[in-house]
């Protein structure tokens, strides 16, 4: 039963609200006959009854909301809305029925309600429809609470899929939302200003399209929308059913909160695809895998704060910022004291795409594949949290957070762990690592596909770099296998392209100088930290994916580093590599040998040391007059430059065919 503040929101409702009544026969009729809501409301004129029953093949028009304890759908029998609206189905307060008729035919159309008998309180909800166009297509969303810039709009929801609490026109405290259908959202907030405290979302089955959040527990979204979202409790298992999505240009705030998701079992027709129409996976070519994200961040200038919240995922994303709706550009992600974890086998922490500025401050992660993806970043922070760095990220990126918001940060370093990788570049976008962070990876910790990525350390705070693999950083051709162009739907053919390894030798570009620093270089610049473990560059150029070469170019300061700097030959593990092994993407064994067109350039400034442990091949060193280079046991490590062997003497410049031996 509605609350009575709810009910006061639409007068018309309080009046109809579990009225049972059933419909003539002669209100049986075919979808395509209805003409305007009007005339059917007209010829509405029927004797209570508590049960409906719709039978085989027939199609019911449903010309208001009615109320029920009993409602037989037989098989092939259809509910249908007037045009303009949308049917939303509760038993006992909690959504049910609704079904996807399928993934690319009549794609746009709403989820029909499924044939059944439906007994208790049964509430069957005539809704205006909210349509929201992305790619060309109309997508119908239902909602239980629609909040628009006048505030709570009862015509666009199904209240009754909501259970307790109290809803008012600015804020709802405490209510309660259960789905079991598919293709339904929790709360919607679009152009509009609301405050939700301690709501309680629980959903089982699969959304639509999380590129517009169809299908989410909370959307929030318009460049006038602020949503603040407190002491949320959400859960979800379903694919593509999101916990929270920011788009559009909106403000969202989330704090004291906690969101669950896991994966769904996709539709039996469903293909995957990178058509984000119909994107309902994770794409395998990332190297990882999974059905639902936890949060999406979309549009232009969106910003995102997530507060003191727990975050955890089955697989795939935790925090994803995606070029979805409205082109994905300029937005803001900021994340501070926060838990964060995967329970599966693959997932990231967070995606960058479309330049976003994402800033993640005194979190614990525990992640599946990657701290992060980077496909073009503005940049991505990681340190220490405290009330004044959450006053100052206020302050530039407009978060919307309060005073009591900024107090509430109790000071932090950041614990990040990664089951495989730490980052990985397919575009370009700054990484900057600085505080007491410590970043602890079970594979290679920074790994570029041939990007021109960029690394940011400062160790001055006590950061800390551990990858037990022993390599930080990877630079290395591009293994992404690509798609397959195809046109129409379902894609069966997309997607099936392998991934194999090149068995060529590397062949010298002419155009290309690997002792020249390019701005599309890869670069990694570390200051006041002790390194354990080692850097190489694997990439082949000379032609190859129709780039000449790529220099690794590293700058240290006052730092020791102990372990091997070269170019060399990185093979996969496995090839070909396809859906079925994807994880194996990214993961490559190094044979340290001289430079192609994979140019290593070394710049130890400062009181910097090297420690050589093994034989490595540069394109350039450059000693600064304080720094110096050793080996990392007894004896003295061996220079040669173009073949002649060389004195090792800080100050010095060398360039050349440049070898290391211990």
């Amino acid at each position: 039963m509605l609350n009575p503040e709810a009910r006061r929101l639409d007068k018309s409702l309080l009046a109809r609200d579990f009225t049972y009544r059933a419909r003539p026969r002669a209100l049986l009729v075919a979808a395509a006959a209805i003409a305007t809501p009007s005339a059917v409301f007209a010829t509405a004129t029927s004797p209570c009854e508590t049960t409906l029953t719709v039978g085989p093949g027939e199609t019911y028009l449903v010309p208001e909301t009615i109320g029920l304890t009993t409602l037989v759908i037989g098989a092939g029998g259809t509910l249908a809305a007037p045009t303009g609206y949308s049917l939303t189905l509760t038993v006992n307060g909690v959504e049910v029925g609704s079904t996807l008729e399928s993934l690319y035919v009549n794609a746009g159309a709403y989820a029909y309600i499924a044939a059944g008998t439906y007994q208790g309180k049964v509430v069957i909800t005539v809704a205006e429809a909210n349509i929201i166009t992305y790619n060309t297509r109309q997508w119908p969303i239902r909602q239980a609470l629609y909040v628009g810039a006048a505030g709570v709009n009862a015509a666009k929801s199904a209240l009754t899929a909501i259970v307790g609490g109290t809803i008012g026109a600015s804020s709802a405290k405490r209510i309660s939302i259960a789905s079991r259908g598919e293709a339904f959202n929790g709360v919607y907030v679009d152009s509009g200003s609301y405050t939700l405290i301690a709501p309680k979302i629980d959903f089982v089955g699969n959304g639509r399209n999380d590129f517009i959040g169809y299908g989410s527990a909370i959307l929030g979204t318009g460049a006038s929308t602020t949503l603040v979202v407190d002491a949320a409790t959400i859960r979800t298992r379903g694919v593509v059913r999101d916990g929270i999505i920011a788009d559009g240009g909106a403000v969202v705030i989330v704090k004291n909160s906690t969101i669950n998701v896991k994966d769904g079992q996709l539709p039996a027709e469903y293909e995957n695809t990178g058509d984000t129409s119909f994107m309902m996976t994770c794409p395998w070519l990332l190297g990882m895998y999974g059905t639902v994200r936890a949060t999406n961040l979309l549009g232009v200038n969106t910003r995102a704060t997530y507060l003191n919240t727990s975050v955890t995922n089955e697989n795939w994303a935790l925090f994803s910022v995606d070029a979805g709706r409205n082109g994905g550009n300029g937005c803001k992600l900021v994340v501070v004291n926060c838990e964060l974890r995967h329970t599966g086998t693959s997932g990231y922490g967070s995606y960058a795409i479309g330049s976003p500025t994402e800033h993640f401050l005194g979190n614990e992660f525990n992640v599946a594949t990657y701290v992060a993806i980077v496909w073009g970043g503005a940049g991505l922070y990681y340190g220490d949290s405290s009330p004044a760095a959450v006053q100052a990220l206020n302050d530039s990126l407009a978060l919307g957070l309060s005073a009591q918001d900024i107090a509430s940060v109790k000071p932090r370093t950041s614990t990040i762990r990664s089951r495989k990788f730490g980052f990985m570049w397919h575009s370009t976008g700054p990484v900057y690592i600085g505080g007491g962070t410590e970043l602890v990876t079970d594979q290679t910790m920074f790994l570029s596909k041939a990007s021109a990525s960029s690394v940011f350390v400062d160790g001055s705070g006590g950061a800390q770099l551990h990858a037990k693999n022993g390599v930080i950083y990877q630079l290395m051709d591009n293994d992404n296998p690509g798609r397959v162009n195809v046109t129409g739907y379902p894609w069966t053919a997309n997607y099936t392209k392998s991934y194999v390894q090149p068995t060529a030798d590397a062949v010298r570009s002419l155009t290309f100088d690997p002792t020249v620093e390019q701005a599309s270089d890869a670069r990694g610049s570390f200051s006041g930290i002790t390194l354990k473990g080692d850097f190489y560059n694997g990439v082949l150029g000379g032609g190859v994916g129709n780039m000449q070469g790529k220099n690794l170019v590293l700058t240290f300061t006052d730092s020791v580093i102990r372990g091997i700097i070269s170019a060399t030959k990185a093979v996969h593990l496995e090839s070909p590599i396809n859906f079925d092994n994807h994880d194996q993407l990214g993961v490559v064994t190094n044979t340290p040998q001289p430079v192609v067109n994979n140019g290593v350039i070394v710049t130890l400034g400062g009181t910097s040391t090297w420690q050589v442990t093994g034989t490595s091949y540069l394109s350039k060193l450059i000693i600064g007059a304080d720094a110096n280079v050793v080996a990392a046991g007894a004896g003295e490590p061996a220079l040669t430059v173009n073949g002649t062997p060389t004195a090792i003497t800080p100050g010095t410049t060398y360039t050349g065919a440049i070898t290391l031996t211990v």
